[in-house]
């Protein structure tokens, strides 16, 4: 019973499927997009600080060479472009790379849903940047706490209810409301939020699977309660080429004269 309510599950339902297109594409191709044909052995200790420290140097100077140093969706203002929450998306994403937080559908949604609400109380306060720039003579709102302490819980919520929970997502959703830089993007500050996850998850597939695994699963996890239940119902199921052999009805014969004179007639 148990099985059937796996099966019922839309989203266990797709994770096979991106499974299953994955194991088609050529060993290489599948290989860095995190499939496996076999479970993976554990990483020494030794391997995981290694390419956790290679992850994590690569993937913040790839934010700096993009938006810092080339300039890409740089506003008027020229601030730099370097989102604060990646920094604690590195330790998810190139060192504890197991666990269902650091995985690419809590990663890319977790930061853009928080990027979305965190924008949208933003104009709800008409916070600008030239009204909190310090640097400018400018003073902070008195609403300032409310407006933040609005996105990080409703963020908290949308991502629960949408299983993408992403703890650095938090901060993505109050740098709208509180950082003056990125006050001044406004609903620029999305495409910049995305593209940044795309590039974190781009060089976690590259890094994390030289000699280990990322992703664990794509959408959500697969019970394993669910795949020895598909695989019993698959083993159970008779083969439509067996044939049913039925036995006639056989007497029962006894020992005694009786019986044996039964027998003959």
């Amino acid at each position: 019973m148990e099985g059937k309510i796996f099966k019922l599950d839309p989203f266990v339902e797709a994770e096979r499927r991106v499974q299953s297109g994955l194991s088609r594409l050529p060993p290489i191709v599948s290989h860095f997009l995190g499939y496996r044909s076999l479970e993976p052995l554990p990483s020494p200790t030794w391997m995981v600080c290694l390419w956790s420290f290679i992850g994590a140097f690569g993937g913040i100077g790839i934010l700096f060479a993009v938006f810092d140093y080339h300039g890409f969706l740089l506003d008027e203002h020229s601030t730099p472009g370097i989102v604060a929450s990646y920094g604690a998306s590195a330790i998810l994403c190139y060192g504890a790379i197991d666990v269902p937080l650091a995985q690419p559908r809590a990663l890319i949604f977790g930061h853009f849903l928080s990027a979305l609400i965190g924008v949208i109380i933003q104009s709800i306060f008409k916070f600008s940047y030239y009204s909190l720039d310090s640097l400018n003579g400018g003073r902070k709102y008195d609403l300032q706490w409310l407006a933040g302490s609005l996105a990080v819980s409703i963020a908290l919520v949308v991502m629960h209810l949408t299983k993408t929970t992403h703890p650095p997502a938090g901060a993505t959703a109050l740098l709208p409301v509180l950082d003056p830089h990125m006050i001044s993007r406004k609903w620029m500050f999305l495409p910049l939020v995305l593209v940044s996850s795309l590039l974190v998850l781009a060089s976690a597939l590259l890094v994390n699977n030289i000699q280990r695994r990322y992703p664990v699963f794509w959408i959500v996890p697969i019970p394993k309660s669910a795949q020895a239940s598909r695989t019993h119902d698959r083993d159970s199921t008779p083969s439509p080429d067996a044939a049913e052999v039925v036995h006639p009805p056989q007497k029962e014969v006894g020992n005694g004269l009786g019986d044996l004179e039964a027998a003959r007639t």
